[in-house]
C-alpha cells in the first residue's frame, strides 16, 4: 500500500520541478531543455552536466520502455527471445521520429488515447471492489521502512517526467510563455490522477503483494474475461508512446549540444523536407538499441532515476538563479525540489548512483579534451 504514497511524494517532488522547467523554458524556449537553461543561468560546466544526464537518464528510460513493450508481446505470444523485439519497436519509433514532428504528434494522439481508454476500463472494472476491500490497504505505511518509501518515491519519479518533453522541445511550441506553463501542470496533475487510481484498485483486487506483475496479470483478477486482452493491448502500445516521446525529446538534445560544439557537429543537421535532426535521431536509436542489450528492465530503470533526478536538481538550481522579474513562480518550490532531488537520487542502491558519479567524471573529462 505504500505505493501510494510513493506515488504522492513523487508527484509532489515532480510538481516543484515542473514548476521550474515552466518557467524556465517560458523564458528561454529553444531546443535543449536544462541543457540550455544551465549554460544561460549557471556555468558551461552544469550545462553540459545537464546535458550529460538527460542523454544518459533518457536513453535508458527508452531501453526500459523498449524492453517492456518485447516482454508483454513476448509474455502474450509465447516467444523466447524478446530482444529482437526491443531493437525492432527502437528502430520502427526511430522511422516514426524521423517522419516530421506533426506526424509524431498524430501517432502520439491515437496512442495516448488507447491507453488512457484502457486504463479507465481497468479501474471502472474494478473500482467498487477495490474499494470493499480495505484490508488490502492495512497498514498504508510500515514506520519502519523509510528507506524502501524514499527508494520507491525515487523510483516512481521517472514516471512523472514525460512533461520535461514539452520543454526540450520548446523552440517548436507555439506561445512558449503561455502553453508550457499550462501543458506542464496539466500533464502532471492528468498522470498524479491516473497512477493514483491504477495503483489504488491494483491494490484493491490484487493485494500489493502480488503488484510485482503487470497490470495485464493483475486485471485477471478482476471478473471481467476481456480485461487481460485489453491491458495487454493497454500496456504494449504505452511503451511505444513512452518511447517515442523520448525519442523525440533525446534528439532535441543532442540538436541543442552539438550547436554548442559539446557533440560532433554533424549531428545538429536538420532535414529539409521534415525539419527534424535526422542524424540525431538516427544516433538516438543507435544509443537506445545498445542499452536494450544490457537486457535488465530494473537496471536501466534504477540508473535513469539517478540520472534524471541529477538533471532536474540543475534545473532547480537554474531556477533559484533566475532573476525576480523573470519568474513565473515563488522561488521556495525550486529550492524543495532541489533538496528532493539531491536526496533521493542517493536511495536507488549505491553501485547505480556511483555508476552516475562515474559518468559524470567521465563526460566533463570528455568534453575537457574534446
Amino acid at each position: 500500500p505504500s505505493v501510494l504514497l510513493a506515488i504522492m511524494l513523487a508527484a509532489g517532488v515532480a510538481m516543484c520541478n515542473g514548476l521550474s522547467s515552466a518557467q524556465l523554458a517560458a523564458n528561454h524556449p529553444v531546443s535543449g531543455g536544462t541543457y540550455e537553461y544551465g549554460h544561460r543561468w549557471l556555468n558551461p560546466s552544469l550545462g553540459f552536466t545537464a546535458g550529460w544526464m538527460f542523454l544518459c537518464a533518457k536513453s535508458a528510460s527508452a531501453a526500459t520502455a523498449a524492453l517492456g513493450f518485447a516482454g508483454y508481446i513476448a509474455h502474450a505470444t509465447g516467444m523466447g527471445a524478446s530482444l529482437p523485439l526491443a531493437v525492432g519497436v527502437v528502430v520502427l519509433v526511430a522511422v516514426i521520429a524521423l517522419s516530421g514532428i506533426e506526424r509524431s504528434n498524430r501517432v502520439n494522439i491515437v496512442i495516448v488515447s488507447i491507453v488512457i481508454l484502457a486504463l479507465m476500463i481497468f479501474v471502472g472494472t474494478g473500482f467498487s471492489s477495490a474499494v470493499k476491500n480495505k484490508a488490502a490497504f492495512q497498514p498504508l505505511f510500515d514506520g519502519e521502512k523509510l528507506t524502501d518509501l524514499l527508494q520507491a518515491t525515487a523510483l516512481m519519479f521517472v514516471a512523472f517526467t514525460g512533461y520535461g518533453r514539452i520543454a526540450t522541445l520548446g523552440e517548436e511550441v507555439a506561445e512558449p510563455r503561455r502553453t508550457i506553463p499550462r501543458a506542464v501542470i496539466v500533464t502532471l496533475l492528468i498522470s498524479m490522477a491516473l497512477y493514483l487510481l491504477v495503483a489504488f484498485v491494483g491494490i484493491g483486487v490484487n493485494g500489493f503483494e502480488n503488484l510485482d506483475g503487470s497490470l495485464a496479470l493483475a486485471s485477471k483478477s478482476v471478473s471481467n474475461a476481456a480485461l487481460p486482452m485489453v491491458m495487454l493491448v493497454g500496456a504494449t502500445v504505452a511503451m511505444v508512446s513512452v518511447l517515442l516521446n523520448l525519442v523525440l525529446g533525446l534528439s532535441r538534445v543532442v540538436l541543442a549540444m552539438a550547436r554548442r560544439g559539446d557533440l560532433p557537429k554533424a549531428t545538429a543537421r536538420i532535414s529539409e523536407s521534415t525539419r527534424v535532426p535526422a542524424v540525431a535521431t538516427v544516433g538516438v536509436a543507435v544509443l537506445i538499441a545498445g542499452w536494450v542489450c544490457v537486457g535488465d528492465v530494473k537496471l536501466t530503470w534504477s540508473f535513469s532515476a539517478f540520472t534524471v533526478l541529477v538533471y532536474y536538481a540543475i534545473t532547480n538550481l537554474c531556477a533559484i538563479r533566475m532573476k525576480p522579474g523573470e519568474r513565473l513562480y515563488p522561488i521556495w518550490p525550486a529550492y524543495l525540489g532541489l533538496a528532493a532531488c539531491l536526496t533521493l537520487a542517493f536511495f536507488v542502491g549505491w553501485e547505480i548512483w556511483l555508476t552516475g558519479l562515474g559518468l559524470i567524471i567521465f563526460g566533463l573529462a570528455w568534453r575537457a579534451c574534446f
